[in-house]
């Protein structure tokens, strides 16, 4: 059972649980310890309970005991991430929602810098920076993370598209509940449930607001977590990448965007391809045959930003479904990628250091990725002419 709160909050927090049972009070302490004094009617945070297998139920239970505005929603049977959090929206009542994840948390100031944040500028929606945290304390700053810079007042796609390129969460923005169902928005089940719906949210909005501070600690290395488990579910990708495009066709179909997603999509799939804590060896090439069917089904008409580089190299020999000289240039890569890795005399970070991310493709571990690669000059698709590009391919590319 859930109760309702007796005034309409201005922000609900969901948090969905599921197997965090090591995380979860510290991401609930996070949430309700950083209320500020005399705003506690103003935060409301749901925590639905997915029929988690460990002691996150009950845990759940005896922290909503004399704590209010935490309220708990328990489902019968496991239903994934994407419906977990469907289910504390349904129960929301904030003029605007946060799905935070359970095994991750804010640093302190969050909350009271989100509500004034809110009110200040009332947008359809609030993108905010985070910072990576790996095992041993390591914090490390996403390659996307500069593009929310300098960015003042409210604005639009239109006018800062490269906030596009920030990577596809749904815990990075704080949504105006109208505006959700003015989109017709919700989760959809199965992993990468976050592909189609981040990206309507920022191509849909007329407000969008950057709060230029770190809002967010996002846990890495997890066990467990879907960016470090193989599995043949990683083919969920692309379902949900058709609902995207369904979306985009039906709701803003400007050529602009589904050229954008699509070189997004594209680089997003050569992330998973590429990734060995993803895909198991044999499944590899029917996940890189299902990633040329689609760029060919969705291949816009005009063309789209090639990204430059090897990356570059990649997307055309998808397109060409050329899976041999993919698979010689990975390697390739990859060997070069350890050559340039640094040794044990040269650290990446201390723990309590942020440090920015890097771009080895080998340790690309978010479905977030594509968009650390923002910065980089894209060409447009079919004007790869540099010789030494071919060469990389094995000269392969036409």
């Amino acid at each position: 059972m859930v109760n309702e709160p007796m005034h309409a909050p201005l922000l609900s927090i969901v948090v969905p649980v599921y197997g965090v049972e090591a995380y979860l009070y510290q991401c609930l302490e996070s949430i309700r310890a950083d209320i500020p004094s005399g705003e506690s009617d103003a935060v409301e945070l749901i925590a639905v309970d997915d029929a988690s297998p460990d002691g996150c139920g009950d845990m759940l239970r005896s922290y909503a005991v004399g704590r209010d505005g935490v309220r708990v929603v328990h489902l019968n049977s496991n239903v994934g991430l994407g419906l977990a959090r469907n289910a504390g929206l349904d129960v929301a009542t904030g003029r605007y929602v946060w799905f935070i994840d359970s095994d991750d948390w804010l640093p302190p100031g969050t909350i009271a810098a989100v509500l004034d944040r809110l009110r200040q500028h009332q947008p359809d929606v609030l993108m905010l920076d985070h910072l990576r945290v790996h095992e041993g304390g390591r914090r490390e700053v996403d390659a996307s993370s500069p593009l929310l810079r300098g960015i003042t007042g409210v604005t639009r796609l239109a006018d800062q598209p490269q906030l596009l390129r920030v990577q596809h969460t749904a815990w990075n923005k704080v949504i105006r509940r109208d505006f959700l169902d003015e989109l017709e928005l919700r989760f959809f089940p199965g992993w990468y449930e976050d592909i189609p719906f981040s990206h309507p949210l920022l191509i849909g909005a007329e407000k969008i607001s950057v709060l230029d501070r770190v809002c967010y600690l996002y846990r890495q290395g997890r066990q467990g977590a879907i960016t470090s488990t193989r599995s043949d579910r990683h083919f969920d990708a692309f379902a949900q990448y058709e609902r995207l495009m369904a979306w985009v066709a039906r709701k803003h179909p400007d050529e602009r965007w589904q050229a954008e997603l699509f070189e997004l999509m594209i680089s997003h799939y050569l992330v998973v391809v590429g990734n060995d804590s993803r895909l198991h060896p044999h499944l590899r090439r029917d996940f890189f045959h299902r990633a040329t069917a689609h760029y060919r089904r969705y291949l816009p008409a005009g063309g789209y930003p090639l990204p430059p580089g090897v990356t570059g190299v990649k997307h055309r020999l998808i397109g060409r479904g050329d899976w041999l000289a993919y698979s010689a240039l990975r390697q390739a890569h990859r060997v070069a990628g350890r050559l340039r890795r640094p040794g044990p005399e040269q650290p990446l970070g201390q723990p309590g250091q942020a440090v920015l991310g890097g771009a080895d493709s080998g340790s690309l571990t978010g479905d977030e990725d594509p968009g650390r690669r923002a910065a980089a000059a894209p060409t447009r698709d079919g004007a790869l002419a540099p010789g030494r590009l071919d060469a990389l391919a094995g000269g392969q590319l036409p």
